[in-house]
């Protein structure tokens, strides 16, 4: 249960990046609800193998919503679109 908890807290994340931002495409959607999941995921697994928290704690959500964030913030500054 608490994996799929944590791939819909990507997948919103990615969502609502997505959809909120000005100048990004609707076909980035995808995308961007794929690496939000990625990174829910892999925050969630890198804070409970350090042992930082327990399976169904909060903290681990928290985690799953920052370690999204913080994926899209890194394709945002390596991938977006240069305007001249």
């Amino acid at each position: 249960m608490d994996l799929l908890v944590t791939i819909l807290i990507g997948l919103a994340v990615g969502a609502m990046v997505e959809l909120l931002l000005p100048g990004h495409h609707m076909s980035e959607l995808v995308l961007a609800m794929l690496l939000g999941i990625a990174g829910a995921l892999v925050a969630g697994l890198i804070g409970h193998f350090a042992g930082w928290y327990a399976t169904g704690e909060p903290v681990g959500y928290l985690a799953a919503i920052l370690g999204a964030i913080i994926v899209l913030l890194m394709y945002g500054a390596l991938f977006r679109r240069r305007v001249r």
